[in-house]
């Protein structure tokens, strides 16, 4: 079935009454309908269905949908009527998508087998440098909370979310209060207590340590233990984000006892990194680096009745295509996870197999190309890239807006994200409120010729390729490999060339580009290359740490091990400036304004140039349920929740 015939089959379901709001929710989130459609079909289903728990809040919802389509109207899902070749299909036809009710013991699920094409090489999320990483870290680890469906924060390792109304939040922003669980213990019997989170704070804090994670912790000044079971995080100066530090994907908490010898220097010699002793719902107990995790369930796990599943297994490699094939086709498979593939071989899966499908998720993700404004080529000390060089011709202006008027976003959105990404000229897209409308993008290769005529950029010996200041104006773009990525490369590559780059492409597998590891010269923090592209989105609502990837004081260098945030070695005073503002303003209306300003200073400069917002694509296996991928979190975030509907 088709996408168009999917939404046909739909609509026919709510107008007959044979669907109820929550599998409405569920089936019209996947097939991207769009937020007035889904309003109207909802008042439709709550006249049929009155039994249906319609007015109940309904938190079962929030099992399977990430995010209430109605709310948000500017939801990637949502695609145009015409585009009838779209691969999402109902996963469901038979409408079963009331999940069974959740088991109430632990163990006995069997084995959960997850699925990453991009394999984990470490399981420390304070040294990780792919998704890959954290979200194996987040099955070990566990932080103080997680942002919910509903931006506000659900307490995990923490017994509630602070407030300005308990008096557990300062009103003027300088500290918060948060009180611990007295019940959870390390994988090794060792209790939790306020050390280990005033000493994650620590460890992620020396420079030393080179942490990933900095600047999520960079705005506290202190952390006072006021018992073993409460911490006052005070802040350096005011902070609206109060919140930011020890939650999500980048506050997982790591175990003071093995970790005290292992900050600064040492801290990438823990043994700890590859043997994690966590207080999650699973512990591991073999783990191949760039090729598998084993995970047993955690039979002490401080919170009754989870995990259901015995074992876990993440395997990690092959491409894209091939294990959504697992998971959908031949049944190998109940989780795989980022899954870029052309649109017309997801519907071609779709087509051969029936033991899972495609499930659509609200993104917070911009795939874009980086520009480099350091020398590639020019070695300083033994490295390549470093801040202290400039780049021959990137360092233009008017050469990074021909490049800007190059990209054929449409294209590439249409032709190969299909249902996973829409075009976008905002490199941070959520959540809504960040998004400058005042920003558009235009493709003109014309346009784009003449302002490398204005540089004086000039083919001066006939070959095809552009000199600037005697230089050709050779490009080596880099990415992962994923076929997708490849595509648009070759677009994007046949564009620039037919102006007077040359492009020179390279595809560089995923485990080793987004690699933690500071001997390997082809990650994306290395940045040899002159452009690069890849993804990644903010790990909370209030994303004053994803900005740092603009702030000078974040460009990653051989000093830092290439941990820095700012991997473009990118440096203004006017950037700068906003993003310090960030961190301290209360006002919602002028921190608005600072993060569109953000969003404008970061496209006009042409840093990084947006081309798609990534929907989050996953293909799920039919019987599993407890899943709940959205924004702000990794897709494991809850997997102690997972199980399979018998």
């Amino acid at each position: 079935m088709g996408f168009a015939d999917s939404q046909k089959k739909l609509m026919e379901d709510v107008l007959a009454g044979a669907i109820s709001r929550r599998s409405l929710l569920k089936r019209a989130a996947v097939l991207g309908v769009s937020a007035p459609v889904i309003a109207s079909l909802l008042a439709a289903c709550e006249d049929d269905d009155s039994d249906d728990s319609v007015d109940d809040p309904d938190p079962a919802v929030d099992t399977d949908d990430d995010e209430d389509p109605v709310e948000t109207d500017d939801d990637p899902v949502d695609t145009d009527d015409e585009d009838d070749d779209e691969p999402i299909d109902d996963p469901d036809e038979d409408d079963d998508d009331d999940a069974a009710e959740a088991p109430s013991e632990a163990g006995g699920g069997g084995r959960l087998d997850l699925l990453w094409w991009q394999a984990v090489d470490i399981i420390n999320p304070h040294l990780a440098q792919g998704t890959k990483d954290f979200d194996a870290s987040n099955v070990v680890y566990e932080a103080l909370a997680y942002t919910g469906d509903d931006g506000q924060m659900i307490p995990r390792l923490a017994t509630e979310v602070p407030s300005v109304e308990d008096g557990t939040v300062d009103e003027d922003g300088m500290w918060v209060e948060w009180t611990l669980r007295d019940d959870v213990y390390w994988h090794d019997g060792e209790q939790f207590t306020a050390e280990d989170v005033r000493f994650t704070w620590e460890f992620v804090a020396d420079e030393a340590t080179t942490a990933t994670t900095f600047a999520t912790y960079e705005m506290i000044d202190d952390i006072d233990i006021v018992d073993d079971f409460t911490i006052r995080i005070n802040f350096r100066e005011q902070t609206p984000g109060w919140f930011v530090p020890f939650t999500g994907g980048n506050g997982l908490i790591l175990p003071e006892h093995l970790f005290r010898d292992y900050v600064g220097a040492e801290a990438r010699n823990a043994p700890y990194n590859m043997e994690p002793v966590g207080t999650g719902p699973f512990r591991v107990v073999d783990f191949r680096p760039a090729d598998t995790v084993f995970y047993e369930r955690n039979e002490e796990y401080w919170d009754e009745g989870k995990p259901y599943f015995d074992t876990v297994e993440m395997i990690g490699g092959g491409d894209a295509t091939s294990v959504a094939r697992a998971v959908i086709v031949t049944g190998e498979g109940d989780w795989a996870w980022n899954i870029q593939v052309e649109a017309d071989i997801l519907d071609s899966l779709e087509e051969q197999g029936d033991a899972g499908f495609v499930h659509a998720s609200p993104g917070e993700s911009c795939e874009r190309l980086m520009v480099n404004f350091a020398d590639p080529w020019e070695e300083v000390d033994g490295a390549r890239s470093e801040p202290s060089t400039e780049h021959p011709f990137l360092t233009d202006q008017l050469v990074r807006d021909a490049i800007k008027l190059s990209i054929q976003r449409d294209v590439i959105a249409d032709q190969l994200y299909g249902p996973g990404g829409v075009t976008t000229a905002n490199n941070l897209n959520a959540p809504e409120w960040v998004v400058n409308e005042d920003l558009s993008w235009e493709f003109d290769l014309d346009a784009a010729a003449e302002l490398l005529d204005e540089a004086g950029a000039e083919d001066t010996d006939g070959d095809g390729v552009r000199e600037y200041n005697g230089t050709p104006m050779f490009m080596l773009y880099q990415t992962s490999i994923n076929s997708i990525r490849q595509s648009n490369q070759e677009i994007v590559q046949d564009d620039l060339n037919s102006i007077g780059f040359d492009v020179e492409l390279k595809a560089v597998d995923a485990a080793v580009y987004f690699s933690s590891d500071a001997g390997n010269p082809d990650t994306y923090g290395h940045f040899y290359a002159d452009v690069q592209m890849y993804t990644n989105g903010p790990s909370n609502p209030y994303p004053v740490n994803w900005a740092q990837r603009f702030a000078s004081w974040e460009i990653a260098e051989q000093a830092n091990a290439w941990a820095g945030e700012n991997p473009n070695r990118y440096a203004s005073d006017e950037m700068d400036d906003v993003i310090r503002a960030m961190g301290t303003e209360m006002d919602p209306d002028e921190q608005e304004s600072l993060f569109q300003e953000m969003n404008r200073i970061a496209t006009e400069d042409g840093v990084e140039i947006p081309i798609v917002f990534r929907t989050g694509v996953e293909t799920v296996a039919n019987d599993l349920a407890g899943y709940n991928p959205g924004p702000f979190r990794s897709d494991l975030w809850n997997i102690g929740d997972w199980y399979r509907e018998e």
